[in-house]
């Protein structure tokens, strides 16, 4: 797994051991990225179900301002951390260990761009969509993507959100809620 666009563009990034982390893979983050492109320069980017943080460093290798990483596993946590190293952006890249969508309102802040990878198999689409739109973290003007399997069932409306557009990718969809 590398970063592929930016300033750290090529650099390889760690990822927990087994098959508890799914990556996004790259031609998929490599779509998403061309999409969010012009969006993503000074962006505040949180990624959820964060696993090794390869969309957030993603986001800040391409130019954005800031990126929050959540995942509830240990390992994950101290991968995040490496990652961040790696790259170069600790400065500009926190994470921490939370349980989604319960959470939510701990993370600090709001952001441009909010990213979820929870893991293929994940029921909780509509919880989670609703818990980001009360929770105050999605800033106006924002979007949330929400990557999942191809067959999963996601709402059309969640709050305020309203999913804008589906973009299949294999087995692999995003959906995009504004």
């Amino acid at each position: 797994m590398r970063i592929i666009a930016g300033t750290a563009r090529g650099r390889r990034l760690q990822a927990p051991k087994g098959d508890r982390v799914r990556p996004t893979l790259d031609r998929v983050r490599e779509a998403l990225f061309n999409i969010l492109a012009p969006r993503i320069n000074g962006a505040r980017f949180l990624d959820l179900y964060a696993g090794s943080g390869a969309n957030g460093i993603e986001a800040l290798s391409r130019g954005a301002a800031s990126a929050f990483f959540v995942d509830n596993h240990a390992e994950s946590h101290a991968v995040i951390q490496k990652n961040l190293e790696i790259t170069g952006f600790s400065s500009v890249g926190s994470a921490m260990r939370y349980n989604l969508p319960q959470d939510l309102g701990r993370i600090p802040g709001s952001f441009d761009i909010i990213f979820a990878d929870p893991p293929y198999g994940y029921q909780g689409h509509h919880e989670l969509l609703e818990g980001l739109a009360t929770s105050g973290r999605v800033e106006p003007g924002g979007v949330v993507i929400i990557e999942h399997l191809r067959k999963s069932d996601l709402p059309e409306t969640a709050g305020a959100l309203n999913r804008t557009q589906v973009r299949p990718y294999g087995a692999t969809t995003l959906s995009f809620y504004a």
